[in-house]
């Protein structure tokens, strides 16, 4: 009986060691996140609904949350406005949990769907508006985009360094101690004239004396 028990104690903390595993995302630059979606919003969240999406080969049902949005603005995307977001039910698969009381507004980035949606998970970026930084807001209108030819290549652990021309190296994580330091929040990963890429910083697009010079 002893036994019998330790085996379902074993298997239910296996089962949550999964779910919680079930979600694993590798860290994004803000630039990155913007070039890699198909859709870039700017949207305060006013309802929410669960939906089914049919069965899994299995026959158990598949469930997904509709966030209803209001857009305030689209970044990226198709022409028609998104009105609708969707997600998983759960963080364990990657499901995202947004406020419905339609007061805060957040930037959404995520993968185009038909009829008006999108779907996001907790790869996406997804940050409130009121906590992005001056110049994070900035390049979403044009720095960004002039950047999504560059390499952002994340720096984990030290010795690390670009390997080509085109690489910007992202090394918030090692200095600083967090995912989104002074890189993240206020330099983008510029293209130049002679197709290197490297950090910029400020809030007007890049000059032609930046693009044209050996050194940023």
């Amino acid at each position: 009986m002893n036994g019998l028990v330790c085996t379902l104690a074993v298997l239910i903390l296996w089962r949550a060691e999964e779910l919680t595993e079930a979600c694993s995302c590798a860290p994004v630059h803000p630039q990155q996140a913007f070039c890699n979606a198909d859709v870039v919003i700017r949207a305060k969240v006013v309802g929410e609904q669960e939906l089914d999406a049919g069965n899994d080969i299995y026959g158990n049902p598949i469930k997904r949350i509709q966030y209803d949005i209001k857009q305030i603005k689209m970044f990226k995307g198709p022409s028609q406005d998104i009105e609708a977001v969707l997600t998983a039910p759960v963080s364990a698969v990657c499901g995202v949990t947004l406020d419905t009381s339609g007061k805060k507004e957040y930037l959404i980035s995520g993968k185009a769907e038909s009829d008006g949606r999108m779907h996001v998970t907790l790869c996406d970026y997804i940050m409130l508006w009121d906590n992005m930084s001056p110049t994070q807001k900035k390049s979403l209108t044009q720095r960004y985009q002039m950047g999504c030819e560059c390499k952002i290549v994340r720096c984990p652990t030290l010795p690390c360094e670009i390997s080509a021309p085109e690489e910007c190296l992202w090394t918030d994580l090692i200095i600083e101690k967090q995912v989104y330091g002074r890189q993240a929040n206020h330099y983008a990963c510029v293209r130049r004239a002679d197709s290197s890429c490297s950090w910029y910083r400020g809030i007007a697009p890049p000059k032609k004396e930046f693009l044209d010079a050996e050194d940023p």
